[in-house]
């Protein structure tokens, strides 16, 4: 296949509205696709870490893929998560993202068992020959226990054609440099850190695949596009402004504080799958205040008067 860019701006990576009874609420899920593509978010991606996908359900993941290929009705890109630390599970949830007709697959690397280098190679290159579409690798250390390493990353894009980006959390500056050095034409290099978008745009990324984005979508994808423009001077505004947002996003484990941030702006219910559990009160207090200084919170009616003194 020709190799091209598959987004350039702010992909969200969609949290998983759950109701009260822990299952799948499908109208908030649709909800959130509409709230995000009114911020003029340049993709969607369901079921990765922030969407909980580690405690959905092979037919819960479907599902939840779905409802979001269905109601983006093409308007923007959906990159369908398919993580496993086995090789053959994650082909089948490769698979499985095809027939649910999204546009692409992220795949984190394989997590507790530690490959080699070699060994994530094999694993990325088993996907892409059995699936044959658009394979976006996700690097994140901080959760697999191992890294991917900048030349594994290239043998993967000079390599393997579906192979068409990564998703870069390992914060290693030297390392996402080396990358977008020497990447292939139509390889995309995509932050994994909110806090790092703007110094990646700068350094010649193609923007990010967000977290705060779910709260703030409209405000986040403006500044990822100026940056992306060259535009330096008002994306590091927006970036400032949004940074304290960012940093807390992760006081606890992602997504506890973006699920508490979205049920206080009034999108979903507040819950969690075990083994993660609500945010702390202390920290819900912290959440509100950043998202009222942000004007993000539901704005309460004001009683207005009429003409005889009587409230309406």
């Amino acid at each position: 296949m020709d190799r091209q860019l598959l987004f350039q701006g702010t992909a969200t990576a969609l949290v998983t509205p759950f109701k009260k009874d822990g299952s799948v609420d499908e109208p908030a899920l649709r909800d959130l696709v509409e709230f995000q593509i009114k911020g003029k978010v340049e993709a969607l991606v369901p079921v990765g870490s922030t969407g909980e996908g580690a405690t959905l359900s092979e037919t819960e993941q479907a599902f939840v893929i779905e409802t979001v290929v269905d109601q983006t009705n093409g308007r923007v890109p959906v990159i369908g998560g398919a993580s496993s630390n086995s090789t053959t599970k994650a082909v089948a949830l490769a698979r499985q993202v095809k027939n649910c007709r999204a546009d692409a697959i992220l795949s984190v690397a394989p997590f507790y068992n530690k490959p080699t280098q070699e060994g994530i190679f094999r694993h990325f290159s088993a996907i892409a020959d059995a699936v044959e579409m658009p394979l976006v690798v996700y690097n994140v250390p901080g959760r697999t226990g191992s890294n991917i390493e900048a030349a594994t990353t290239l043998r993967l894009a000079s390599e393997i054609p579906y192979v068409v980006g990564v998703k870069e959390a390992s914060g290693n500056l030297a390392q996402i440099m080396e990358i977008l050095r020497n990447r292939p034409e139509g390889f995309g290099v995509w932050s994994g850190d909110d806090n790092f978008t703007l110094a990646l745009a700068a350094l010649g990324a193609d923007g990010i695949i967000s977290v705060v984005s779910n709260e703030a979508p409209a405000m986040f994808s403006e500044m990822v596009r100026l940056a992306l423009k060259g535009k330096l001077q008002r994306a590091r505004e927006l970036h400032y402004k949004l940074l304290p947002l960012m940093n807390a996003n992760f006081m606890e484990s992602n997504p506890i504080p973006v699920k508490a941030a979205m049920f206080l702006m009034g999108m979903m219910e507040n819950v969690v799958r075990l083994p993660l559990v609500e945010l702390s009160e202390a920290n819900k207090i912290k959440m509100e205040k950043l998202l009222d200084d942000l004007e993000l919170l539901p704005k309460q009616e004001e009683e207005q008067e009429d003409g005889g003194g009587k409230k309406k």
